[in-house]
């Protein structure tokens, strides 16, 4: 039986859709296949999107409001992968692939059992061991681009976040562009064990603010919105606070060209 060449992805909050497409494109050569990712929903805050092109440069990479020009390259294309978030309901991917064949595959922790996953899957996958006790009534999306933050305070600001200071949080996930020219991938989910920010592969912003997209996406039951988003504004440095971390930078790294 010959496998489909999209693949669409779906499964609760956390258990590891994202990590899945991307081991399968590693394990593919990306250099010479023409790999396509679509995440619909995500409206302006792109957050896996910007992770995987950072990581893959040669996959292509479809926001919301792209979607003829994702349809245009399916011919073409060798690997498709379709992540739906857990925000979607399955059938909305039906109006980009009305007649199309595809594969369907859930990644779901190993306690969730006959799921609306399990019935519209043809695969299912056993992910990430996420807390089943959290519930998910509200999504909070902010972009922050052009913002810089300061690294001991978005450090704060994300142990705030995961230990419950906004209410309960089952999700949580941005890209943050820090004062030293990095830009850092945070990643939660309740009953998941903490990992470390992950620097992207990206060059370092050190000439006034960045343009390329950063953004936080949180979710969960009874979050105070208006706190998180006071807390973040204040983990914000000023013009001149930036300008100086930048210097600062480019001196240490012309000292180390020299040395």
């Amino acid at each position: 039986m010959t496998i489909p060449k999209i693949t669409v992805v779906a499964g609760s909050a956390g258990a590891g859709k994202t990590t899945w497409i991307t081991q399968q494109i590693a394990c593919s050569d990306v250099t010479t296949s023409h790999v396509l990712y679509f995440s619909p929903g995500v409206g302006n805050v792109p957050i896996d999107q910007t992770r995987l092109k950072s990581e893959y440069p040669t996959v292509k990479v479809f926001k919301d409001g792209e979607e003829v020009e994702f349809l245009r390259h399916l011919p073409s294309a060798d690997a498709v992968y379709i992540e739906l978030g857990f925000y979607l309901e399955l059938n909305a991917v039906a109006p980009i692939l009305d007649n199309l064949s595809y594969r369907a595959i859930a990644i779901l922790p190993p306690h969730l059992q006959d799921s609306e996953y399990h019935a519209w899957a043809d695969k299912i996958i056993l992910g990430a061991t996420t807390n089943s006790s959290m519930t998910t009534t509200q999504l909070w999306r902010v972009p922050t681009t052009g913002e810089v933050i300061d690294e001991d305070s978005l450090e704060d600001f994300w142990y705030e976040i995961t230990h419950a200071a906004y209410g309960q949080v089952s999700r949580a996930k941005g890209i943050f562009d820090v004062g030293d020219g990095r830009s850092l991938y945070a990643d939660f989910a309740a009953g998941v064990p903490s990992t470390d920010f992950l620097e992207l592969d990206l060059p370092r912003h050190l000439e006034n603010r960045p343009q390329r997209f950063s953004g936080i996406e949180v979710s969960g039951e009874n979050l105070d919105e208006t706190a998180i988003g006071q807390t973040l504004e204040d983990c914000c440095l000023s013009d001149a606070a930036i300008w100086q971390y930048q210097q600062q930078v480019k001196q240490v790294l012309l000292e180390e060209i020299e040395a």
